[in-house]
Protein backbone atom coordinates (compact mmCIF):
# COMPACT_ATOMS: atom_id res chain seq x y z
CA UNK A 1 0.00 0.00 0.00
CA UNK A 2 1.18 3.40 -0.83
CA UNK A 3 0.28 6.42 1.66
CA UNK A 4 -0.35 9.85 0.02
CA UNK A 5 -0.69 12.95 1.97
CA UNK A 6 -2.72 15.94 0.48
CA UNK A 7 -2.07 19.38 2.55
CA UNK A 8 -4.69 22.20 3.24
CA UNK A 9 -3.16 24.11 -0.03
CA UNK A 10 -3.61 21.06 -2.56
CA UNK A 11 -7.86 21.40 -1.74
CA UNK A 12 -8.14 24.91 -0.88
CA UNK A 13 -11.12 25.06 -3.64
CA UNK A 14 -13.08 23.11 -6.04
CA UNK A 15 -10.31 23.14 -8.96
CA UNK A 16 -7.74 22.06 -6.25
CA UNK A 17 -10.47 19.20 -5.58
CA UNK A 18 -10.78 18.16 -9.22
CA UNK A 19 -6.90 18.23 -9.02
CA UNK A 20 -6.03 15.64 -6.41
CA UNK A 21 -8.59 13.42 -8.96
CA UNK A 22 -6.49 14.06 -12.10
CA UNK A 23 -3.24 13.21 -9.82
CA UNK A 24 -4.77 10.14 -9.01
CA UNK A 25 -5.69 9.17 -12.37
CA UNK A 26 -1.89 9.95 -13.40
CA UNK A 27 -0.11 7.85 -10.69
CA UNK A 28 -2.46 5.24 -9.77
CA UNK A 29 -4.63 5.32 -6.88
CA UNK A 30 -5.43 1.16 -6.24
CA UNK A 31 -4.29 0.04 -2.76
CA UNK A 32 -4.06 3.81 -1.79
CA UNK A 33 -4.70 5.98 1.09
CA UNK A 34 -5.08 9.48 1.13
CA UNK A 35 -4.15 11.24 4.48
CA UNK A 36 -5.99 15.05 4.01
CA UNK A 37 -5.89 17.88 5.84
CA UNK A 38 -8.65 20.49 6.13
CA UNK A 39 -9.07 22.58 3.23
CA UNK A 40 -7.03 26.01 2.62
CA UNK A 41 -6.87 28.10 6.09
CA UNK A 42 -10.07 26.46 7.60
CA UNK A 43 -7.87 25.90 10.77
CA UNK A 44 -6.98 29.19 11.16
CA UNK A 45 -10.54 29.89 10.66
CA UNK A 46 -11.71 27.85 12.89
CA UNK A 47 -9.32 29.28 15.60
CA UNK A 48 -11.16 32.63 15.08
CA UNK A 49 -14.26 30.36 16.11
CA UNK A 50 -12.79 29.26 19.07
CA UNK A 51 -11.48 32.66 20.06
CA UNK A 52 -14.96 34.25 19.62
CA UNK A 53 -16.22 30.95 22.08
CA UNK A 54 -14.10 32.10 24.80
CA UNK A 55 -14.53 35.70 24.35
CA UNK A 56 -17.94 35.21 24.58
CA UNK A 57 -18.06 38.18 21.28
CA UNK A 58 -20.94 38.47 19.24
CA UNK A 59 -19.07 37.56 16.26
CA UNK A 60 -19.17 34.20 16.80
CA UNK A 61 -21.88 33.07 14.47
CA UNK A 62 -20.69 35.22 12.12
CA UNK A 63 -17.44 33.56 12.50
CA UNK A 64 -19.14 30.37 12.21
CA UNK A 65 -21.08 31.54 8.72
CA UNK A 66 -18.19 32.25 7.26
CA UNK A 67 -16.48 28.70 7.07
CA UNK A 68 -20.02 27.83 6.44
CA UNK A 69 -19.78 29.79 3.21
CA UNK A 70 -16.36 29.06 1.81
CA UNK A 71 -16.84 25.30 2.22
CA UNK A 72 -20.78 26.03 0.71
CA UNK A 73 -19.34 27.54 -2.21
CA UNK A 74 -16.84 24.44 -3.27
CA UNK A 75 -19.81 22.66 -2.95
CA UNK A 76 -21.65 24.55 -5.46
CA UNK A 77 -18.47 24.30 -7.86
CA UNK A 78 -18.29 20.49 -7.43
CA UNK A 79 -21.62 19.43 -7.52
CA UNK A 80 -24.58 20.83 -9.93
CA UNK A 81 -27.23 18.66 -8.16
CA UNK A 82 -27.73 20.51 -4.31
CA UNK A 83 -30.17 17.39 -3.15
CA UNK A 84 -26.68 15.21 -3.47
CA UNK A 85 -26.13 13.08 -0.43
CA UNK A 86 -22.73 15.45 0.50
CA UNK A 87 -24.81 18.47 1.05
CA UNK A 88 -26.62 17.04 4.09
CA UNK A 89 -23.66 15.44 5.10
CA UNK A 90 -21.77 18.52 5.09
CA UNK A 91 -24.57 20.08 7.15
CA UNK A 92 -24.59 17.41 9.40
CA UNK A 93 -20.83 18.27 10.50
CA UNK A 94 -21.81 21.87 11.22
CA UNK A 95 -24.43 21.10 13.09
CA UNK A 96 -22.62 18.87 15.15
CA UNK A 97 -20.20 21.81 15.75
CA UNK A 98 -22.86 23.93 16.57
CA UNK A 99 -24.55 21.61 18.96
CA UNK A 100 -20.74 21.56 20.86
CA UNK A 101 -20.66 24.66 20.95
CA UNK A 102 -23.61 25.26 22.82
CA UNK A 103 -23.43 22.39 25.10
CA UNK A 104 -19.84 22.37 25.98
CA UNK A 105 -18.82 23.15 29.99
CA UNK A 106 -15.68 22.52 29.90
CA UNK A 107 -13.37 25.64 30.27
CA UNK A 108 -9.93 23.89 29.30
CA UNK A 109 -9.11 25.92 26.08
CA UNK A 110 -6.78 22.90 24.36
CA UNK A 111 -10.13 20.81 24.93
CA UNK A 112 -12.19 23.03 23.65
CA UNK A 113 -9.13 23.93 20.57
CA UNK A 114 -9.00 19.59 19.57
CA UNK A 115 -13.11 19.35 19.49
CA UNK A 116 -13.37 22.75 17.21
CA UNK A 117 -10.38 22.41 14.89
CA UNK A 118 -11.25 18.51 13.87
CA UNK A 119 -13.91 19.51 11.74
CA UNK A 120 -12.00 21.60 9.26
CA UNK A 121 -10.70 17.43 8.46
CA UNK A 122 -13.96 15.78 8.96
CA UNK A 123 -15.60 18.38 6.88
CA UNK A 124 -12.97 18.26 3.89
CA UNK A 125 -12.39 14.07 3.43
CA UNK A 126 -16.43 14.56 3.48
CA UNK A 127 -16.25 15.99 0.40
CA UNK A 128 -13.22 14.47 -1.52
CA UNK A 129 -15.08 11.52 -1.14
CA UNK A 130 -18.33 12.18 -2.21
CA UNK A 131 -17.02 14.28 -5.33
CA UNK A 132 -14.62 10.64 -6.10
CA UNK A 133 -17.96 8.87 -6.12
CA UNK A 134 -19.40 11.60 -8.13
CA UNK A 135 -17.13 11.22 -10.62
CA UNK A 136 -16.71 7.15 -10.33
CA UNK A 137 -13.79 6.49 -8.20
CA UNK A 138 -14.95 4.44 -5.45
CA UNK A 139 -13.17 5.15 -2.03
CA UNK A 140 -13.38 3.75 1.29
CA UNK A 141 -14.24 6.78 3.86
CA UNK A 142 -12.81 6.29 7.05
CA UNK A 143 -12.84 8.47 10.51
CA UNK A 144 -9.19 8.51 11.64
CA UNK A 145 -10.27 9.15 15.47
CA UNK A 146 -11.43 5.18 15.02
CA UNK A 147 -8.02 3.99 14.21
CA UNK A 148 -5.07 6.68 15.92
CA UNK A 149 -5.75 6.16 19.40
CA UNK A 150 -4.00 8.97 21.74
CA UNK A 151 -3.37 10.13 25.00
CA UNK A 152 -5.44 13.16 26.38
CA UNK A 153 -2.52 15.66 25.77
CA UNK A 154 -4.69 17.91 23.97
CA UNK A 155 -2.83 19.86 20.89
CA UNK A 156 -0.06 17.67 21.47
CA UNK A 157 -0.60 14.25 21.88
CA UNK A 158 1.12 11.31 22.26
CA UNK A 159 0.12 7.99 20.26
CA UNK A 160 -0.55 4.98 21.63
CA UNK A 161 1.49 2.58 19.22
CA UNK A 162 0.15 -0.92 20.54
CA UNK A 163 -3.60 -0.21 19.99
CA UNK A 164 -3.28 1.71 16.91
CA UNK A 165 -1.43 -0.84 15.65
CA UNK A 166 -4.60 -2.93 15.94
CA UNK A 167 -6.44 -0.48 14.83
CA UNK A 168 -5.32 0.36 11.91
CA UNK A 169 -4.46 -3.52 10.96
CA UNK A 170 -8.20 -4.61 11.28
CA UNK A 171 -10.43 -1.41 9.54
CA UNK A 172 -8.03 -0.15 6.83
CA UNK A 173 -9.28 -1.92 3.44
CA UNK A 174 -6.55 -3.37 0.82
CA UNK A 175 -6.71 -2.83 -2.69
CA UNK A 176 -9.28 0.15 -2.64
CA UNK A 177 -8.97 3.73 -2.20
CA UNK A 178 -8.88 4.94 1.31
CA UNK A 179 -9.73 8.23 2.55
CA UNK A 180 -9.03 9.88 5.72
CA UNK A 181 -7.65 12.61 7.93
CA UNK A 182 -4.43 13.91 8.65
CA UNK A 183 -3.96 15.42 12.19
CA UNK A 184 -6.38 13.96 14.17
CA UNK A 185 -6.45 11.22 16.89
CA UNK A 186 -9.31 10.20 19.96
CA UNK A 187 -8.18 9.44 23.62
CA UNK A 188 -9.32 6.69 25.77
CA UNK A 189 -12.63 8.33 26.38
CA UNK A 190 -13.28 9.13 22.09
CA UNK A 191 -12.64 12.68 22.58
CA UNK A 192 -11.21 14.09 19.40
CA UNK A 193 -7.01 14.86 19.59
CA UNK A 194 -5.16 16.44 17.56
CA UNK A 195 -0.92 15.72 16.46
CA UNK A 196 0.27 18.99 16.59
CA UNK A 197 0.16 21.50 13.63
CA UNK A 198 1.23 20.03 10.92
CA UNK A 199 0.34 16.55 12.01
CA UNK A 200 -0.73 15.45 8.84
CA UNK A 201 2.67 14.41 7.94
CA UNK A 202 2.97 12.28 11.05
CA UNK A 203 -0.53 10.95 10.42
CA UNK A 204 0.67 9.43 6.89
CA UNK A 205 3.84 8.18 8.72
CA UNK A 206 1.88 6.50 11.17
CA UNK A 207 -0.16 5.05 8.60
CA UNK A 208 2.65 4.17 6.82
CA UNK A 209 4.25 1.88 9.76
CA UNK A 210 0.82 0.27 10.78
CA UNK A 211 0.48 -1.05 7.42
CA UNK A 212 3.95 -1.79 6.23
CA UNK A 213 3.47 0.90 3.41
CA UNK A 214 5.65 0.15 0.27
CA UNK A 215 5.86 4.32 0.73
CA UNK A 216 4.63 7.50 1.62
CA UNK A 217 4.26 11.00 -0.47
CA UNK A 218 3.76 14.12 0.80
CA UNK A 219 1.87 15.88 -2.14
CA UNK A 220 2.56 19.99 -2.12
CA UNK A 221 2.82 23.26 -4.29
CA UNK A 222 7.10 23.18 -4.40
CA UNK A 223 8.89 20.46 -6.79
CA UNK A 224 10.12 18.99 -3.39
CA UNK A 225 12.31 19.57 -0.67
CA UNK A 226 13.59 22.80 -0.87
CA UNK A 227 17.44 23.62 0.72
CA UNK A 228 15.33 26.68 1.66
CA UNK A 229 12.41 28.47 2.15
CA UNK A 230 11.59 30.24 -0.54
CA UNK A 231 9.33 32.79 1.23
CA UNK A 232 12.73 33.98 3.05
CA UNK A 233 15.48 33.00 0.66
CA UNK A 234 16.07 33.85 -3.08
CA UNK A 235 17.43 31.16 -5.63
CA UNK A 236 16.86 28.21 -4.06
CA UNK A 237 17.91 24.79 -4.88
CA UNK A 238 16.08 21.52 -5.26
CA UNK A 239 17.43 18.54 -3.15
CA UNK A 240 16.80 15.26 -5.27
CA UNK A 241 17.48 13.37 -2.49
CA UNK A 242 18.50 13.24 1.34
CA UNK A 243 19.11 10.26 4.41
CA UNK A 244 17.03 9.74 6.81
CA UNK A 245 19.30 11.23 8.93
CA UNK A 246 19.77 14.25 7.02
CA UNK A 247 15.83 14.85 6.85
CA UNK A 248 15.49 14.39 10.48
CA UNK A 249 18.30 16.95 11.14
CA UNK A 250 16.63 19.65 9.12
CA UNK A 251 13.14 18.82 10.73
CA UNK A 252 14.51 19.03 14.14
CA UNK A 253 15.73 22.15 13.37
CA UNK A 254 12.21 23.62 11.79
CA UNK A 255 12.31 22.76 8.38
CA UNK A 256 8.79 23.59 7.64
CA UNK A 257 8.43 21.10 4.66
CA UNK A 258 8.62 17.99 6.37
CA UNK A 259 6.91 16.99 9.98
CA UNK A 260 9.42 16.41 12.72
CA UNK A 261 7.78 13.65 14.11
CA UNK A 262 7.15 11.92 10.50
CA UNK A 263 10.49 10.04 9.93
CA UNK A 264 11.37 8.25 12.75
CA UNK A 265 8.41 5.50 12.37
CA UNK A 266 9.60 5.57 8.32
CA UNK A 267 13.36 5.19 9.48
CA UNK A 268 12.56 2.46 11.56
CA UNK A 269 10.96 0.23 8.60
CA UNK A 270 13.06 1.63 5.95
CA UNK A 271 10.45 3.37 4.02
CA UNK A 272 11.06 6.05 1.80
CA UNK A 273 9.36 9.31 1.85
CA UNK A 274 9.23 11.19 -1.57
CA UNK A 275 7.91 15.27 -1.74
CA UNK A 276 6.56 15.62 -5.28
CA UNK A 277 4.35 18.46 -6.77
CA UNK A 278 0.78 17.96 -7.54
CA UNK A 279 0.89 20.44 -10.28
CA UNK A 280 3.80 18.05 -11.85
CA UNK A 281 3.01 15.01 -10.10
CA UNK A 282 5.09 13.08 -12.62
CA UNK A 283 8.22 14.99 -11.88
CA UNK A 284 9.93 12.73 -9.51
CA UNK A 285 10.60 15.61 -6.73
CA UNK A 286 12.88 14.22 -3.59
CA UNK A 287 13.38 10.94 -2.56
CA UNK A 288 14.25 10.13 1.64
CA UNK A 289 15.53 7.02 2.42
CA UNK A 290 18.13 4.96 4.23
CA UNK A 291 21.72 6.06 3.85
CA UNK A 292 21.72 8.48 0.68
CA UNK A 293 23.78 11.23 -0.03
CA UNK A 294 22.86 14.97 -0.16
CA UNK A 295 21.88 15.65 -3.98
CA UNK A 296 23.36 17.76 -4.30
CA UNK A 297 25.75 18.77 -1.54
CA UNK A 298 24.94 22.40 -0.95
CA UNK A 299 24.26 24.81 2.32
CA UNK A 300 20.55 23.81 3.30
CA UNK A 301 18.88 27.18 5.38
CA UNK A 302 16.16 27.12 8.09
CA UNK A 303 14.80 29.84 9.70
CA UNK A 304 12.61 30.03 12.68
CA UNK A 305 11.06 33.97 12.83
CA UNK A 306 9.54 35.18 16.28
CA UNK A 307 11.58 33.71 18.57
CA UNK A 308 12.44 34.95 22.21
CA UNK A 309 16.42 35.53 23.57
CA UNK A 310 15.80 35.21 27.16
CA UNK A 311 19.31 35.18 29.56
CA UNK A 312 18.87 34.45 33.01
CA UNK A 313 21.89 35.22 35.42
CA UNK A 314 22.15 34.56 39.63
CA UNK A 315 20.68 37.85 41.64
CA UNK A 316 24.01 37.54 44.42
CA UNK A 317 26.44 36.95 40.70
CA UNK A 318 27.04 33.28 41.74
CA UNK A 319 27.68 30.79 38.97
CA UNK A 320 24.76 29.26 37.44
CA UNK A 321 25.38 25.42 37.58
CA UNK A 322 23.70 21.86 37.15
CA UNK A 323 21.44 22.19 39.89
CA UNK A 324 19.80 26.19 38.36
CA UNK A 325 19.87 24.94 34.58
CA UNK A 326 17.59 21.38 35.84
CA UNK A 327 14.97 23.93 37.55
CA UNK A 328 15.12 25.99 34.51
CA UNK A 329 14.39 23.17 32.52
CA UNK A 330 12.32 21.60 34.44
CA UNK A 331 10.00 25.09 34.21
CA UNK A 332 10.27 24.99 30.31
CA UNK A 333 9.09 21.61 30.33
CA UNK A 334 5.91 22.49 33.21
CA UNK A 335 4.90 25.72 30.75
CA UNK A 336 5.50 23.71 27.37
CA UNK A 337 8.43 26.41 25.75
CA UNK A 338 10.39 24.28 22.97
CA UNK A 339 14.02 25.61 23.14
CA UNK A 340 16.02 25.71 20.16
CA UNK A 341 19.73 27.40 21.17
CA UNK A 342 21.38 26.85 24.83
CA UNK A 343 24.62 28.74 25.48
CA UNK A 344 25.78 29.38 28.98
CA UNK A 345 28.83 31.31 30.68
CA UNK A 346 30.16 31.26 34.30
CA UNK A 347 27.45 33.78 35.67
CA UNK A 348 25.06 33.42 32.48
CA UNK A 349 22.20 31.68 31.08
CA UNK A 350 20.81 32.00 27.12
CA UNK A 351 18.51 30.01 25.27
CA UNK A 352 16.57 31.10 22.38
CA UNK A 353 12.81 30.10 23.13
CA UNK A 354 9.41 29.56 21.31
CA UNK A 355 6.64 30.44 23.39
CA UNK A 356 3.98 28.65 21.61
CA UNK A 357 1.27 28.13 23.73
CA UNK A 358 1.69 31.68 24.65
CA UNK A 359 2.89 30.90 28.40
CA UNK A 360 6.07 32.72 28.43
CA UNK A 361 4.77 36.05 30.65
CA UNK A 362 3.19 33.36 33.50
CA UNK A 363 6.91 31.47 33.71
CA UNK A 364 8.86 34.97 33.57
CA UNK A 365 6.72 35.85 36.93
CA UNK A 366 8.13 32.94 38.29
CA UNK A 367 12.26 32.96 37.56
CA UNK A 368 12.07 36.37 38.00
CA UNK A 369 11.81 35.41 42.09
CA UNK A 370 15.20 33.83 41.55
CA UNK A 371 17.00 35.03 38.67
CA UNK A 372 17.78 38.27 36.89
CA UNK A 373 16.40 37.99 33.63
CA UNK A 374 16.64 40.24 30.36
CA UNK A 375 15.07 39.10 26.74
CA UNK A 376 15.36 40.06 23.28
CA UNK A 377 11.50 39.67 21.48
CA UNK A 378 11.21 38.79 17.88
CA UNK A 379 14.78 37.71 17.00
CA UNK A 380 14.98 35.22 14.27
CA UNK A 381 17.36 31.72 14.57
CA UNK A 382 18.85 30.85 11.50
CA UNK A 383 20.30 27.36 11.21
CA UNK A 384 22.86 26.51 8.18
CA UNK A 385 23.58 23.16 7.91
CA UNK A 386 26.62 22.37 5.61
CA UNK A 387 27.09 25.53 6.09
CA UNK A 388 30.03 27.83 4.12
CA UNK A 389 31.73 31.45 4.43
CA UNK A 390 29.39 32.38 1.64
CA UNK A 391 26.26 31.15 3.39
CA UNK A 392 27.21 32.92 6.63
CA UNK A 393 27.63 36.09 5.08
CA UNK A 394 24.60 36.23 3.59
CA UNK A 395 22.30 35.30 6.10
CA UNK A 396 24.54 37.93 8.66
CA UNK A 397 24.06 40.51 5.79
CA UNK A 398 22.30 43.68 7.07
CA UNK A 399 21.17 41.84 10.74
CA UNK A 400 22.54 42.56 14.03
CA UNK A 401 23.71 39.07 15.25
CA UNK A 402 22.89 38.44 19.06
CA UNK A 403 24.27 34.62 18.95
CA UNK A 404 26.58 32.48 16.64
CA UNK A 405 27.28 28.72 17.73
CA UNK A 406 29.13 26.55 15.18
CA UNK A 407 29.88 22.71 15.10
CA UNK A 408 31.33 20.55 12.22
CA UNK A 409 28.05 20.47 10.09
CA UNK A 410 25.74 22.87 11.59
CA UNK A 411 25.69 26.58 12.14
CA UNK A 412 23.24 28.74 14.31
CA UNK A 413 22.87 32.08 14.40
CA UNK A 414 20.00 35.05 16.67
CA UNK A 415 19.69 37.72 14.85
CA UNK A 416 17.46 41.12 15.24
CA UNK A 417 16.64 42.45 11.82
Amino acid sequence: MRIFKFGGASVKDADGIKNVYSVLQQVGYEDVLLVVSAMGKTTNALEVVIKNYFDKSNELNASIQEVKKYHNQILLDLFDDEKNDVFTAVNKHFTDLEYFLHSNKSPNYNFVYDQIVSFGEIISTTILSHYFNHVGLKNNWLDVRNLIKTDNTYRDAIVDWETTQKTISKNVKKKVLNITQGFLGADENNFTTTLGREGSDYTAAIFAYCLNAESVTIWKDVPGVLNADPRYFENTTLLNQISYREAIELAFYGASVIHPKTLQPLQSKEIPLYVKSFINPLLPGTSISKGAHLEPQTSCFIVKKNQLLLSLSSIDFSFIMEENISEIFALFHKYKIKVSLIQNSAISFSVCIEDKFGNFNELNKILAKKFKITYNENVSLYTIRHFTDKAIKMVEKDKTVLVKQMSRETMQIVTKE
